[in-house]
């Protein structure tokens, strides 16, 4: 059968495939439209286990909200940067954000196996694999959290461009734009300052614990004739600056005029000229790529190669 480049473009608007892979899928099908889909879809699973063993730690952290009390943080990593910038992998991303947003998953396996918002012909990870197809990279949907405050607000914040991403959740009476704007703050901060906890009331006895005891090994080292009621005052000082650090509403205000005022003071102040307590209950932070080991790139080497 004679492969028309209308039949070409019918395929490549239904799947998104190159024209190269929606020509060859005709051709192997005779012309089946329904038939050349579905090779396309198997062809696409054949091109993502290949790429399977691949490291993707690229990619991009978005985040997707309904009104000011839900809102869900996705992280989706591709192997390349370039891809990373790519429009149809950002809008694909986002996507995913409002898959996160609209979804009852308690897990990354549950959320995998959920309808595809956008074709609820497809699983969302059947979709990712289309898009695997598409790309010629591999994708992949690290992790996604979903928060909701019925009785404040939730506000976003990306960095970077997608880099790094971060939700911050807080209980008030009111939400206005200085409410939000704080709390837009409040996120920046979280994003340039990677706290662990919102206040030291968060941090368990086992952190505690587990810190208060390599700072004892440290002291003694540093300080191996000094008696042992001097070096336990030495580590709960040190400990008490620690948890300062790790802890958002101790941490020192990075927006703050005289340099000193912490985030909590900062979230006392907007609460008193907003005539409501501000109460932080929670924050995500994302970062793309975190945690994960990134393939080195030689671009001239990889040029020499595919000319040789």
């Amino acid at each position: 059968m004679n492969i028309t480049a209308a039949m070409v473009k019918e395929l490549r608007e239904i799947t998104g495939s190159g024209m190269m892979d929606c020509k060859k899928a005709l051709a192997e099908t005779d012309g089946d439209m329904e038939a050349a889909v579905e090779f396309l879809r198997k062809n696409g699973q054949m091109k993502a286990e290949k790429k399977a063993s691949r490291i993707a730690a690229e990619g991009l952290v978005c985040v997707a909200c309904e009104g000011d009390t839900k809102a869900a943080i996705v992280e989706v990593n591709s192997e390349t940067d370039f891809v990373a910038k790519n429009a149809t992998f950002q809008e694909y991303v986002q996507a995913v954000a409002q898959q996160a947003v609209n979804s009852d998953a308690a897990d990354l396996d549950a959320f995998l196996a959920e309808k595809w918002i956008q074709d609820e012909s497809k699983t969302v990870s059947e979709a990712l694999v289309e898009k695997i197809a598409v790309i010629g990279e591999k994708l992949s949907i690290r992790r996604f959290q979903k928060e909701e405050q019925a009785d404040g607000c939730i506000v976003s914040y990306i960095h970077g461009g997608g880099r790094i991403g971060v939700l911050v959740k807080a209980q008030t009476a009111v939400v206005n734009d200085a409410v939000k704007e704080a709390l837009k703050n409040v996120a920046m901060q979280v994003a340039a300052m990677y706290p662990k906890y919102v206040s030291q009331a968060d941090v368990s006895e086992e952190y505690k614990e587990h810190e208060k005891a390599i700072l004892l090994e440290q002291a003694k080292t540093e300080n191996p004739n000094k008696p042992d009621n001097i070096i336990e005052k030495m580590i709960i000082g040190r400990l008490n600056k620690q948890l300062k650090e790790v802890c958002l509403l101790e941490q020192a205000y990075v927006k703050a005029e005289d340099g000193k005022q912490s985030v909590g003071k900062y979230l006392e102040q907007v609460s008193k000229e907003a005539g409501t307590a501000i109460t932080l209950t929670g924050f995500v932070r994302y970062e793309t790529g975190e945690g994960m080991e990134k393939k080195e790139e030689n671009f001239a080497e990889e040029v020499a190669k595919q000319m040789a």
